[in-house]
């Protein structure tokens, strides 16, 4: 082994692995200042200040009132198939449900969620749907190959 192999097999020298962050307000060669800025809260040691904090003021967001109301807690989550994804996975006479699409793989999640079916592409098999909903066009659809159309009624 040459000279300089042997040296890198020491511990000092080998580089860090991370960048060693600049500590500030320990004195020093910068200043009485340290690079803190001259006086105040914030050139303090542990000033943490908040995000909102305005100096003991009471902050802007708790001066205004709190304002509308959102009904992100009560909606729910509709998947949608299309008469082409149907048509391509099932054979004729299949009771297509909720819980079939989830075993083919065709919607995602088990979470609760509506099912509606939707017209786009066209269907060439006689099939028995369940959902929460369907298209116009998909009604057509199902109901001109002689398949079922099942409204499931969920609160």
């Amino acid at each position: 082994m040459s000279e300089k192999d042997n040296n890198m097999l020491k511990l000092e020298h080998l580089t860090p692995l991370v960048k060693t962050r600049k500590r500030i307000g320990r004195g020093g060669n910068r200043g009485g200042t340290s690079g803190k800025g001259n006086k105040g809260q914030r050139a303090r040691t542990s000033a943490n200040v908040g995000i909102g904090f305005e100096g003991g003021q009471m902050p802007l967001i708790r001066r205004l009132p709190k304002r509308g109301f959102n009904n992100t807690r009560f909606q729910q989550e509709t998947k949608i198939i299309n008469l082409k994804q149907l048509d391509q996975v099932f054979t004729a006479g299949t009771c297509i449900t909720k819980e079939v699409l989830i075993e083919k793989g065709l919607i995602k999640g088990a979470r609760k969620f509506l099912l509606k079916i939707l017209g786009n592409g066209t269907l060439s098999k006689k099939l028995i749907i369940h959902a929460n909903a369907f298209s116009d066009k998909a009604l057509e659809a199902i109901k001109s190959v002689g398949g079922e159309v099942h409204i499931i009624q969920e609160s």
